[in-house]
């Protein structure tokens, strides 16, 4: 999970989804589908955009998850409550730049392996701010399904795996 904003209301939205995948295990004794999670933290902002003496909570959070029918899953929730399913995205400030550049690169559905996915990923935000990188200015987190020796789970690349990356794309351009 990604969450952008204020940060008094960034702690409350992830507390709420820790809560809400604990519950979700107890109750069923497997692990929260990322499309579910996504509808209720949707839900409970969308209330707080009814009443007058509610705040809308000021975050944008990004549930990232691979479900076990569905393969790798990507939903954006916004404040008011709305919640939809992406190949890519990105949130903050140069937002639109950043989801016009990823749109250019999916048009016509490709197929990414791995590496192509994480250099998309960095080349966007490089273009985006137009400016290059340090391995020590980035940090990226990836979650890949059936990694060797690995189980699927979040984790952030090493300083050395950024470097590699990066002079990736400095040699494709």
């Amino acid at each position: 999970m990604l969450v952008t904003g204020l940060a008094a209301d960034t702690r409350a939205i992830v507390q709420q989804a820790r809560q809400q995948a604990a519950e979700f295990r107890f109750k069923f004794g497997y692990e929260v589908p990322v499309d579910y999670l996504a509808k209720v933290l949707a839900d409970k902002a969308q209330v707080y955009t009814q009443h007058a003496y509610m705040r809308p909570l000021g975050v944008v959070s990004m549930l990232i998850g691979i479900d076990e029918e569905r393969g790798p899953q990507l939903f954006k929730v916004d404040p008011a409550g709305y919640y939809v399913g992406y190949k890519a995205t990105s949130v903050g400030v140069k937002e639109t730049e950043a989801n016009n550049f990823l749109e250019k690169k999916f048009k016509g559905n490709p197929q990414f392996t791995y590496d192509e996915a994480v250099t998309t990923a960095i080349a966007a935000l490089q273009g985006v701010l137009s400016e290059e990188f340090k391995s020590s200015d980035l940090e990226v987190g990836v979650v890949r399904a059936g990694a060797e020796g690995g189980d699927g789970a979040f984790r952030v690349l090493t300083a050395e795996e950024v470097d590699h990356y990066l002079t990736i794309i400095s040699e494709r351009d």
